[in-house]
């Protein structure tokens, strides 16, 4: 007995590693651009590089849903194992290239690896944790996921100190090496069975795309859909181009704005994230809306703090709009999957969080290429401010139209 109450807060150990690599690989690149054009010289306009973050972007978004389909009926332990082996191998492998081609195509595998991990890791947690620890335990796996975005801005300071292809070449290694433990290490569990041995495997493939038209079929999915992507918005602009915006308004070098930049938003959110699933797992038991509320009060913190972001013309109303931002998203971001299980059962969880991440890193991807014509033309900090408006949206229309009848939904 005692093994089964650990076993599910390992689970948590395990794919917060997992998650701290995820968002290192890809975030570190934002921050390294001044030593990547020295040698790729495409990248010295903000354009070329709002394109190759933007890859990512439009390839994950793309892979998500087709991610969470697989996740709900196949073994997610090996998902994941697969996931971290190829993206981590594909950050080794930019580490090599020498042209803009290079780093676009595999910045786009990089895209189609990373797909796979969220949506089966955030439902292997919900599946381990029910009810009064599903909250606190996303929002520890999700600390690993702001400190990867932190440790991410420190891309600048070791390629200055050593070459932008040796940061590639560590954490590539490091992920590589780590996938081994899991393969060791992590269990399946899942809450109903897949693949019966009397049942075709193309009816199984079948009944995924039944799962996601059952999930589309709900008014109360749209919305969280929505108010899912709006903030996706803001939340991509600062991961991308904060590091940017703290360089030009404040006048610093990227050595300094990367790691300033990443360390405010990851730590301010991973307060939120800690400060939010605690708040939202005891508020859902005296009030089926008490993670709608929590995100709520997270999604409300982010509006006047993109504001200071885009209008802000010292460091402290850029770096307290930074500290605001990361907070409230923390909040918001902690309840997404715990909000997901009230209205979708453990059956089509990954798909319901794999079509979330579409309309939200689809949002990212959108906000991302804007940006960076935004930045080459001198309008970056106020068309950040305007995002405010798309998170003011959602976050009305999470508090009008989603009715939780459950703390856990069991059946569809």
């Amino acid at each position: 007995m005692q093994k089964k109450n650990i076993y599910p807060w390992v689970v948590v150990g395990l794919l917060w590693f997992v998650a701290l690599l995820n968002y290192i690989d890809r975030q570190m690149l934002s921050t390294m651009k001044q030593s990547m054009m020295i040698d790729i010289v495409e990248l010295e306009t903000a354009a070329n590089f709002g394109r190759l973050m933007a890859v990512f972007l439009w390839i994950y978004a793309i892979m998500s849903p087709l991610s969470g389909l697989i996740a709900d009926r196949l073994n997610r332990k090996w998902l994941i194992v697969g996931s971290l082996f190829i993206w981590s191998g594909v950050t080794m492998l930019m580490g090599f290239a020498q042209t803009f081609d290079q780093i676009y195509i595999l910045r786009a595998i990089m895209g189609v690896s990373e797909a796979f991990y969220i949506p089966a890791g955030l439902a292997l947690i919900a599946d381990y944790h029910q009810g009064k620890t599903r909250s606190i335990a996303v929002g520890i796996h999700m600390t690993g996921i702001y400190l990867g975005q932190a440790f991410g801005g420190f891309g600048a300071t070791i390629a200055s100190s050593f070459s932008w292809q040796t940061t590639f070449h560590i954490f590539g290694l490091i992920g590589v090496c780590y996938s081994i433990i899991l393969i060791l290490f992590l269990k399946e569990h899942k809450a109903y069975t897949i693949i019966p041995e009397s049942r075709s495997l193309g009816k199984e493939f079948r009944n995924m795309f039944k799962g996601a038209g059952t999930l589309l079929g709900s008014l109360s999915f749209w919305v969280i859909l929505f108010y899912f992507s709006a903030p996706s918005l803001p939340g991509w602009a600062t991961k991308n181009w904060l590091p940017t915006l703290f360089a030009n308004n404040l006048h610093m070098n990227m050595e300094m704005a990367g790691p300033m930049a990443t360390i405010t938003i990851a730590l301010s959110a991973l307060v939120g994230v800690l400060i939010g699933g605690v708040m939202s797992d005891r508020w859902v038991q005296r009030n089926l809306r008490g993670r709608i509320y929590t995100g709520a009060i997270g999604l409300a913190l982010t509006i006047p703090a993109v504001l200071l972001l885009g209008f802000g013309d010292s460091f402290i109303t850029i770096w307290g709009g930074a500290l605001c931002f990361g907070f409230g998203f923390g909040m918001f971001d902690v309840n997404n999957m715990p909000i997901l299980c009230q209205f979708a059962s453990s059956r089509h969880r990954a798909t319901g969080y794999g079509l979330m991440n579409m309309a939200g890193i689809s949002a990212g991807a959108l906000i991302t290429t804007f940006l960076g014509q935004s930045a080459d033309s001198g309008h970056l900090s106020r068309d950040i401010a305007f995002l405010a408006i798309f998170v003011a949206a959602a976050l009305i229309l999470q508090l009008l139209l989603l009715h939780p009848k459950t703390i856990n939904k069991t059946e569809d």
